[in-house]
């Protein structure tokens, strides 16, 4: 596969770049600190686009491909992993909307990301992580639509979301096969968002609860036929595992920059670090990871937009060694800088703390090497 860059690939990439340079680094650590992001900010990536990305041409947005976006989210990354999960996860949220809803809520969703909205997918429960199919979330059918009632839990940008697509039974006695999907609008009766996380990484991300508690909803709310939502899950989140994986990436090749310029800067032993074989055994492994995660990421994405059947599972693997990828990169930074790298003030022991968790969500690793085994051939 050819993953030359084309002319408008790179106009995009430099936008972000300038936005990443301005005003997302900058602000980074402070980010990072107060677990905030200044409104300014959010102002900046909603007239820029940037937290509406993946809406396509159809209905107003810019039509990216899934290679393009992923492009655009390592750039992201490299600014702050916190910012670029924010404005991933209204693509997540977007996503199976794309997939199975209708017309009019297309037109909706779409229009609402694009007047600067923000959007949650809200799948994860306290008792259901990697086994989703364990939800408990209930969706009882009534004259009008449906009431629903249940906790949701580590949901990226709860308490910023407009609408939150969310997962829930209709049909409590046929198991997996009752999940359904549900558009919310955070402001009906009913639904609250609980506890704000207070986290490791990521946190210029905002994740909470969402509460469900008697909240009726449309049937028009409803995205496909009742029983669908669990295939429909399984097929966004196989669309969007190799933006978890671009996102690692930026966190990796960003780590690997920063580690570079101080082994050319850093004197010891009567030389610079880099000159001193043991550096540059950890500096080449780096740049060789780094390098293998982004074409795994690519393809992946590549076969996403081709719609090929094993597309699943190469976003599985491009979400699992992109993550590990950018994992081991980040503390292979710190140890070669040492104490400066454990400072706060180089910003890489974040670099780490943020990576760390994109082995954890949208499926953890361990989840993706099952997915990788048995879809092989």
């Amino acid at each position: 596969m050819d993953f030359t860059i084309q002319a408008e690939q790179q106009e995009l990439m430099d936008l972000v770049r300038q936005v990443v340079d301005e005003e997302i680094r900058p602000r980074a650590l402070a980010m990072d600190q107060d677990g905030e992001v200044p409104d300014e900010l959010w102002t900046v990536l909603q007239q820029t686009g940037i937290t509406a990305l993946a809406v396509p041409e159809a209905y107003g947005g810019m039509g990216l491909d899934h290679v393009t976006l992923a492009l655009l989210f390592e750039e992201l990354a490299k600014g702050c992993a916190g910012i670029a999960t924010a404005c991933a996860a209204n693509m997540l949220a977007l996503l199976p909307v794309l997939i199975g809803g209708s017309e009019e809520q297309k037109q909706a969703f779409c229009h609402n990301l694009l007047q600067g909205g923000m959007a949650a997918f809200a799948l994860t429960e306290p008792g259901a992580g990697s086994d989703a199919a364990a939800g408990t979330t209930s969706a009882v059918k009534t004259d009008s639509g449906y009431v629903l009632n249940g906790v949701k839990h580590f949901i990226t940008n709860g308490p910023l979301a407009d609408q939150v697509v969310v997962f829930a039974n209709a049909r409590k006695e046929r198991g997996v096969r009752g999940m359904t999907a549900f558009i919310v609008d955070a402001s009906l009766p009913g639904f609250s968002v609980g506890k704000v996380e207070d986290k490791m990484g990521i946190r210029a991300s905002a994740t909470s609860e969402i509460i469900l508690e008697n909240c009726e909803v449309a049937e028009s709310a409803r995205i496909g036929k009742e029983g669908r939502g669990f295939p429909l899950a399984m097929a966004t989140l196989n669309a969007s595992r190799p933006h978890v994986g671009a996102i690692s990436v930026g966190i990796a090749e960003e780590a690997l920059q920063r580690a570079l310029t101080y082994v050319h800067q850093r004197e010891q032993f009567g030389g610079k670090l880099i000159a001193l074989q043991m550096v540059q055994q950890i500096i080449a492994d780096m740049a060789m990871q780094v390098e293998a995660a982004r074409l795994l990421v690519y393809q992946a994405a590549a076969k996403t937009d081709a719609q090929e059947k094993n597309a699943g599972v190469y976003a599985a693997m491009a979400k699992c060694f992109a993550s590990d990828v950018a994992m081991k990169a980040t503390v292979d930074a710190i140890q070669v800088m040492g104490g400066m790298g454990y400072s706060r003030e180089s910003g890489v022991e974040k670099l780490a703390r943020d990576a760390k968790v994109m082995q954890i969500f949208e499926g953890s690793n361990q989840v993706q090497r099952g997915i990788i085994a048995n879809g092989i051939k």
